[in-house]
């Protein structure tokens, strides 16, 4: 049976793992907590050595199959992880996937993370993973969910808030974790022992709305050169480093391919992309101003810089 991230816990707590492990799904932020998770604890059993194998279209599947039978350099337990952007292995990768999990190697645990997930995605070798070890899927949280979450990991920073706040913060993060973590953290410095209310929240999105990597993204998509250009110009200004900017605005021209190509189903791929109201009239307005060569050109040149 598929396990929750709320299982995560108890799963790690055994004296002894499960030898394989499935953590995918789009919330990339908690996928890859999970999984650093996972690591951690097996540090901590002494699973010494970690190898890696990246996964695409172009991977030998033999490669999995020569790791398992391998004998560790050091006699040590070792995980081996198979880093699959796509959750799709094909055909051979199944195959690849399913033996080992009929047969997995002594002293080994077997990870494997997927940055996409869908019931589409679930086949035999899927089967084979929740039948060894655990199969974690990790959905999308929906809009009323993200209050909770919000709330849980600030409690975990010892940061105390008002409903009001949470409710502004997940209004303001609009379903980027990543967003609304590094909020957090910023506030937990910020706010130390006091409780956060919803003027302390607004103060400081206010000190930091005009200049941030998501609003640049938000103001270039929705064709305010004027808007996007003065932030750039503040963001040069506060020294901010321009790859993780670039490396929003290149997620965000990637989610406007797969809307251009989605054709007229957009309300359906709004829902795919977790694309909120409130962001949807500017989508809609850069799709009309560009097709799909037009967003492939974009990336290409963004990949230039």
């Amino acid at each position: 049976m598929p396990a929750r991230i709320t299982d995560l816990p108890r799963l790690l707590g055994a004296s002894e793992l499960k030898p394989v492990w499935l953590i995918a799904g789009a919330e990339h932020l908690i996928v890859l907590e999970a999984a650093d998770r996972l690591r951690a604890r097996t540090r901590e059993l002494g699973f010494a050595e970690r190898e890696i194998h990246d996964v695409d279209h172009r991977f030998d599947w033999n490669e999995l199959a020569m790791s398992g039978a391998a004998m560790s350099l050091f006699a040590t337990r070792r995980v081996i992880e198979l880093r699959m952007p796509t959750g799709k292995p094909g055909k051979e990768g199944s195959a690849a996937i399913s033996a080992w999990c009929a047969d997995p190697p002594p002293d080994t645990l077997l990870l494997i993370t997927a940055q996409e997930w869908s019931k589409q995605h679930e086949g035999a070798w899927y089967a084979a993973v929740d039948r060894a070890g655990v199969a974690m899927p990790v959905w999308p949280l929906k809009r009323d969910e993200l209050p909770a979450w919000i709330s849980a990991r600030m409690k975990a920073q010892g940061l105390k808030a008002t409903r009001d706040a949470i409710e502004l913060l997940a209004e303001r993060t609009e379903g980027n974790l990543l967003a609304a973590a590094q909020e957090i953290d910023k506030l937990a410095l910020l706010v130390g022992d006091a409780v956060l209310d919803i003027e302390m929240l607004e103060a400081s999105v206010a000190d930091d709305a005009r200049f941030d990597a998501f609003r640049l993204t938000d103001a270039a998509i929705a064709g305010d050169a004027t808007r996007a250009l003065r932030m750039v110009g503040g963001l040069r200004a506060e020294g901010a480093e321009a790859i993780p900017l670039l490396g929003w605005l290149l997620n965000q021209l990637r989610v406007l391919l797969r809307l251009a190509h989605a054709g007229g189903n957009l309300n359906q791929a709004f829902k795919t992309e977790r694309i909120w109201d409130a962001k949807q009239a500017g989508f809609r307005r850069a799709l009309q101003a560009g097709n799909a060569a037009h967003w492939e050109r974009c990336i290409v040149q963004v990949g230039r810089i």
